[in-house]
């Protein structure tokens, strides 16, 4: 059968109104793309953005301080630091970009809004990571050939520990905020600082290495570093791929078929789908109702039943619900006219 759940603005139902208004809201078309909703999404988008220019600054700030160190020192596993923390400073600007663009309204030719733009933003921070990987390493692979010396020992390791300091409080701060509205990549780049304040208290070891005369303790660091940011590019890049192939928790799937049985005048739950559009989630469901059911009771249901997906998982914002009919014995099948369109 078509849908008899369709969406139209509404309001009403964060209203205490009384019986006659409950009545129209069973009964009245509606969708809760609310203006409340709205503004939450913006909300979420603008903390989003405030975190990533603060890291920005801070990382931003601690780079240069290392760029200043190797320049007097030469050492490549600072090199290989600097380089890193860098991108990571850089990974804000597309990430950034996605934030605003996630925050224009959906038209008649992204029907969906502009959300995926994160999905994007995730692509450009793999290559980026990708490409401070490489450089890191080339360096390191140089130096092991072309062993040199490291001076301003001193100067190396505090460099060291303002980025392990820089990094770790971006690492916090994004995590938290990305946590907060939801954003997966935004978390993952917390976790990406986090792996490079542990790559810079690593190039303290090359510093207590240099200090002891040993010279092929920075380059050895250096391409410690480069493994550790290529294991950050591995779960960078599976966490990128699973947001593109639209991969959920299996655990919110579970959730929402729980709540969806609850639902007073639900028999069964059919299909079930969520995805992830930016740091937003979409879900589409088909119900099984009471096949006697009137047009009006059977959408009634179906806005129950997204009331209580929108109450009870975690960055919903919009579900399609779908009635289907209980099958009757002898009965055919009501969606026999689509069964030459499934896939193959």
């Amino acid at each position: 059968m078509s849908d008899p759940h369709r969406h139209h603005p509404h309001d009403g139902h964060r209203s205490p109104a009384g019986r006659w208004h409950r009545l129209t809201h069973r009964l009245t078309p509606h969708s809760h793309e609310s203006a409340a909703k709205v503004d939450s999404a913006l909300e979420s988008s603008a903390r989003g953005l405030r975190a990533l220019w603060a890291s920005l600054g801070v990382l931003g700030a601690t780079a240069l301080v290392q760029a200043a160190v190797v320049a007097v020192s030469g050492s490549v596993a600072l090199l290989g630091d600097t380089v890193h923390n860098t991108a990571d400073a850089l990974t804000a600007v597309p990430l950034g970009i996605a934030f605003v663009l996630g925050r224009r309204a959906a038209t008649r030719r992204f029907t969906y809004g502009y959300g995926r733009a994160e999905d994007l933003a995730g692509i450009v921070i793999v290559l980026t990571i990708a490409a401070s990987a490489v450089l890191a390493g080339w360096t390191a692979v140089d130096r092991l050939l072309d062993p040199r010396p490291v001076t301003h020992v001193p100067a190396v390791a505090a460099a060291a520990l303002a980025g392990f300091a820089g990094n770790e409080w971006v690492a916090r701060y994004r995590i938290r905020v990305g946590r907060e509205i939801g954003s997966a990549a935004l978390v993952a780049d917390g976790l990406h600082a986090r792996t490079d304040g542990y790559t810079s208290l690593a190039v303290l070891l090359g510093a207590g290495g240099a200090a002891l005369g040993w010279r092929l303790a920075d380059p050895l660091v250096g391409l410690a570093i480069t493994a550790a940011i290529t294991l950050v590019l591995r779960d960078a890049a599976r966490e990128v791929f699973r947001r593109l192939m639209d991969a959920v928790d299996p655990a919110l799937v579970d959730r929402a078929e729980q709540v969806l049985r609850e639902v007073p005048g639900v028999r069964g739950v059919g299909e079930l789908r969520l995805r992830w559009v930016g740091h937003r989630l979409r879900a589409e469901v088909a119900l099984v109702v009471d096949g006697e059911a009137t047009v009006r009771r059977a959408h009634a249901i179906a806005v129950e039943a997204e009331h209580a997906l929108l109450h009870a998982v975690p960055r919903l914002t919009a579900a399609l619900v779908h009635a289907d009919p209980a099958p009757v014995p002898g009965e055919a099948d009501p969606h026999l006219a689509l069964a030459h369109h499934a896939p193959g």
